[in-house]
């Protein structure tokens, strides 16, 4: 008698029909996959990715990037998979108040998975080119295991997100990209203070963009752009330095996810300790913890989810003095003297 694993192991009539039916649709077509590497800007946390080859070594980060022409063939090769597959688009083009463009969405059958677009390790993707459209895939759909194929769906890189996909070091700048305090809030986990708190605080990330299914604690910082607003009636030019310097405030949701009450205690006290001592951000509000409801229904409980509201003013021009500190801080300067050979952080500026 022939038992299920058996039966699901070899390819059923329908699954051999609908097989014959995509080899003559596809008529051998391969899509060549190029493996990406996630690049984080120290200063205000914004995402890249980059292609793999042009990074030399992990962690990824702007300090780690090469030219094209530093690299062998082989290298050019070694991160690269071809999928024997069907590919079909369906365009929607979509007119919104800022741009309009082309919305492509991907489907991919093949006959077996494709492991190498499940085995990869965090902060990696592959993305995949065809006819000049990038796409990666963000679901399996339409799973049917009997037909014993596959299907992959996820919409093509939208023509405002080509800034943040890069195959070239040239396309690449390690310049402050946002204009808010964000840059300030990410300097508080790296803060000392006048005195020790009770805990480290976590790691802080900016909303929408902490790592993928990143275990508690950690701390998202959101500030709401509707809520970015001026203080001062024009903005002060400094002829000598041709800077721009623009008296702004910031509405700021601050969540903490598998955070207890003593360790929000304590980041509420660093946010104040650090807006009396370094003199980058002002208090306009006060602030209180709040308990959030963020709910499983498979598990019956809920998540230790807390969020702080913050009204803060500060300089623009002060934003990009602090985002100067955070990547002079994470790169060691080397000092020479007398005999011994010690590293240590550069002398604060100013």
């Amino acid at each position: 008698m022939v038992d299920a694993s058996e039966l699901f192991g070899t390819p059923t009539p329908m699954g051999s029909d609908l097989l014959e039916g995509m080899k003559t649709v596809a008529i051998d077509q391969k899509v060549k996959f190029s493996l990406y590497g996630r690049v984080i800007l120290p200063a205000d946390g914004f995402a890249f990715w980059v292609k793999a080859q042009l990074l030399k070594q992990k962690p990824f980060q702007p300090s780690n990037l090469v030219t094209a022409e530093q690299l062998s063939e082989e290298q050019m090769e070694a991160c690269t998979v071809a999928v024997l597959c069907s590919l079909h688009f369906t365009t929607d083009f979509r007119q919104e108040e800022a741009e309009n463009y082309a919305a492509n969405r991907m489907v991919m059958t093949t006959k077996e998975e494709i492991q190498q677009l499940n085995d990869i390790a965090a902060g990696t993707m592959y993305i995949g080119e065809f006819e000049g459209i990038k796409f990666a895939f963000s679901s399996q759909t339409m799973r049917y295991r009997q037909a014993g194929l596959w299907h992959y769906s996820g919409f093509a890189l939208y023509p405002d997100m080509a800034t943040q996909v890069i195959d070239a070091v040239e396309d690449f700048s390690a310049d402050l990209v946002v204009s808010n305090s964000l840059p300030a809030w990410l300097a508080i986990q790296s803060y000392q203070p006048v005195w020790a708190f009770w805990q480290p605080l976590p790691v802080m990330f900016p909303s929408f963009l902490a790592p993928d299914n990143e275990t508690p604690p950690f701390i998202t910082v959101h500030i709401n752009p509707e809520g970015t607003q001026a203080l001062a009636s024009a903005p002060t030019i400094d002829q000598p330095t041709q800077s721009h310097v623009q008296l702004a405030s910031d509405t700021v949701r601050v969540t903490l996810w598998g955070v207890r009450n003593a360790g929000a205690m304590d980041f509420i006290d660093a946010v104040y300790d650090y807006c009396q001592n370094s003199g980058v951000l002002g208090l306009m509000n006060s602030p209180i913890i709040r308990d959030e409801k963020r709910t499983q229904a498979e598990m019956r409980t809920i998540a230790q989810k807390k969020s702080v509201d913050f009204h803060v003013s500060y300089l623009q021009g002060t934003m990009r003095a602090v985002a100067r500190q955070v990547i002079k801080s994470a790169i060691p300067n080397l000092y020479l003297t007398g005999e011994t050979t010690r590293f240590s952080p550069p002398p604060p500026s100013g």
